[in-house]
C-alpha cells in the first residue's frame, strides 16, 4: 500500500522570490548543509560549485575546505565566496580531515558532502527537501547511482539498491554512492558527530556502517548526485583495494549482538537461496524468497514517484 504525505516542493520553487505571498510553506523547507572538500583540485571544481549553487535552494548552507591548494583552485573559491557559507584553506590531515572541519561549522537540518569532482543532478536538492520534509521517518536517505565522464556527461545510472545491515554485515555492501546519500543531523549526533578521521578512504563507508546501527536506509531511484570518472589521479579508483581492505577491517569491528547474529545467518541462507533459484530462472521462488526478507529482515523502504499526484511517496 502507498501512502502520500504533503505537497510536491519542487513546484515550489517556482516561486522562490514570492514565497512569502505564494507559497507560505517555503518556510518549513529544511537547511541544507553541503560540504566541498578540495585539494588542487581545479580542473572541476568550478563544476561541482555550480552544481550546488545552481539548485537555488532556498535554505543552503554550503561549506568548502580546501587542503592549501597552489593549483588555481582559491582563485575559483573566492569567485563564489560571497555566496558560500564559509570556506577555508589551510593544509589538513586528508579528504575526511577536511569534511569533518566543515561539518563541525555546519547547522543544516539535513547533511551531506560532494567532492570536489562529483556533480549533483538538477534539482536534487528540492527533491532531497520534498523527501525529507514529507516522510519525518526518514533519517537517511540515498538515489540512483549515477556517474559522469570528464565532460560531465551522465554516462551511466543504476537502480538503487535497498541494502540492510545484513548485508554489511556479510561482507555484502557494494554500493552506497556517497555522492547521492544524504541524512538528519539527528542520526549524524547519534552516530558521534563525526568521520574516522583516520581512515584515508572508506570514511564514508565506516559512516554508514554506523548508521545502519541507529536506522535503516531509504532509496529512492531519483537522480541526486553523481560521481564523476577521470582518466588519472583519482583517489577512490586507484585506491580501491585499499579501499575494500578499511572497509573489511571496519565490519570485523561490529560488535554484533546475538540475536542479530542469528537472523544474519537466516538472512544469508536466503541470500543464497535466492541467487540458486535465478541462476535455474525458477523466478517466482528467488521472488518469494525477497519478498520474506523484506518484511522480516530487511526492515528498509522504497521512496517512488507518483506520477499521478506528482509527489514522491513511500512504497
Amino acid at each position: 500500500m502507498k501512502k502520500t504525505f504533503g505537497k510536491n516542493l519542487f513546484r515550489m520553487k517556482l516561486n522562490v522570490k514570492q514565497r512569502t505571498l505564494i507559497m507560505p510553506e517555503l518556510y518549513h523547507l529544511p537547511k541544507i548543509s553541503i560540504i566541498t572538500p578540495n585539494f588542487n583540485g581545479a580542473q572541476y571544481l568550478e563544476e561541482t560549485i555550480l552544481s550546488v549553487l545552481g539548485q537555488n535552494y532556498p535554505y543552503l548552507e554550503y561549506i568548502i575546505v580546501d587542503g592549501g591548494s597552489t593549483d588555481g583552485s582559491l582563485e575559483i573559491i573566492k569567485k563564489y565566496e560571497k555566496r558560500l557559507t564559509w570556506w577555508l584553506s589551510e593544509p589538513d590531515n586528508g579528504m575526511y580531515h577536511a569534511i569533518q572541519k566543515g561539518f563541525d561549522r555546519s547547522t543544516g537540518d539535513i547533511m551531506a558532502w560532494i567532492n570536489s569532482d562529483d556533480m549533483y543532478h538538477k534539482n536534487a536538492l528540492f527533491t532531497v527537501a520534498e523527501i525529507f520534509d514529507n516522510i519525518p521517518n526518514i533519517n537517511w536517505l540515498t538515489g540512483a547511482n549515477t556517474f559522469y565522464d570528464e565532460f560531465g556527461r551522465t554516462i551511466h545510472c543504476i537502480q538503487s539498491r535497498m541494502f540492510t545491515k545484513f548485508d554489511f554485515y556479510n561482507h555484502d555492501f557494494k554500493w552506497i554512492q556517497q555522492e547521492s546519500t544524504f541524512w538528519r543531523r539527528q542520526l549524524w549526533e547519534k552516530t558521534g558527530s563525526s568521520l574516522n578521521v583516520n581512515l584515508k578512504y572508506a570514511g564514508d563507508f565506516e559512516l554508514w556502517l554506523r548508521f545502519f546501527q541507529y536506522d535503516r536506509l531509504f532509496v529512492t531511484d531519483a537522480l541526486i548526485g553523481g560521481f564523476r570518472y577521470r582518466l588519472e589521479n583519482q583517489l577512490s579508483l586507484d585506491h580501491i583495494d585499499e579501499y575494500l581492505i578499511e572497509a573489511n577491517f571496519e565490519i570485523d569491528k561490529v560488535i554484533i549482538r546475538p540475536e542479530e547474529k542469528i537472523a544474519m545467518l537466516i538472512y544469508k541462507v536466503f541470500c543464497r537461496f535466492e541467487a540458486l533459484f535465478r541462476l535455474v530462472k525458477l523466478n517466482w521462488a528467488a521472488w518469494i524468497i525477497q519478498r520474506f526478507k523484506l518484511r522480516y529482515f530487511s526492515n528498509k523502504s522504497k521512496i517512488v514517484f507518483n506520477t499521478k499526484k506528482m509527489i514522491f511517496v513511500l512504497d
